[in-house]
């Protein structure tokens, strides 16, 4: 354990028993990354820690064949270690698994094969809100927050999605089982993430967003809740907020 990385949780006023969803850059932080999770660990032994194990980079109609167990993921290093580490579970969907750690983790990460979206509002992109969640943006800013996909799919904004779905394989009690997943990208829209940018300074002059630090990272922290009213407020006056 870290006792740095586990004070400055602390400075952030996280709570033991909280979910965490946690953004990284392992190379900000400059510590290593099993002692990151370790201290994770340790930190929040009372709660569920989340990371992202995506793998939309390198998964297409080509190379559809999906194994959670085997299959790197393309958002970090330390999610690659997290995924790794015994005692944590990971979601089976071919281009946006979730691997969690704790309290209720498979629980909460099952059923994913069945999210046919991105960050279906059903799944566990979409639940975060209603589960109270915290998300910890670490060395990395608002175009890695994913949870704001699974915000607008909540209300159906337009222009997401490939236009068809691509049939993907994924291994489900042994067998390979063929089902249609749709991804992020559309023809009228190139960099959607990067449009989520925009908000990240408002939101931050609102206090709904803070700033910390872990390790030599700086970092963004928010309630999942919090976040999603703001901006469906935000889409219900445009629902083409972020690509205007």
């Amino acid at each position: 354990m870290n006792e740095q990385l586990f004070n400055q949780l602390k400075e952030m006023d996280f709570k033991s028993s909280d979910t965490i969803l946690i953004h990284s850059s392992l190379k900000s932080i400059g510590i290593d990354g099993t002692e990151i999770i370790d201290t994770l660990k340790e930190y929040f032994k009372d709660g569920l820690i989340l990371f992202p194990t995506h793998t939309w980079a390198q998964m297409d109609a080509t190379n559809n064949k999906f194994d959670r167990d085997k299959e790197p993921s393309c958002v970090g290093l330390l999610t690659n270690i997290f995924r790794e580490t015994k005692g944590v579970y990971r979601s089976n969907h071919p281009t946006h698994s979730m691997a969690g750690y704790g309290k209720g983790a498979k629980e909460y990460l099952k059923g994913a094969e069945d999210d046919l979206t991105p960050c279906h509002p059903n799944g566990a992109w979409g639940r975060l809100s209603d589960v109270g969640a915290k998300i910890l943006l670490v060395g990395t800013n608002f175009a890695r927050n994913t949870f704001i996909h699974a915000v607008e799919e909540k209300i159906d904004v337009p222009n997401r999605f490939t236009l068809e779905p691509i049939e993907f394989e994924l291994k489900i009690n042994n067998n390979w089982v063929k089902k249609p997943f749709y991804k992020h990208w559309h023809p009228e829209i190139t960099g959607l993430s990067e449009y989520y940018v925009k908000i990240e300074p408002e939101m931050i002059e609102k206090g709904i967003v803070k700033k910390g630090y872990f390790g030599n990272a700086e970092t963004l922290y928010f309630d999942a809740l919090e976040l999603q009213e703001y901006i469906l407020d935000k889409l219900k006056d445009n629902i083409n907020y972020f690509t205007t």
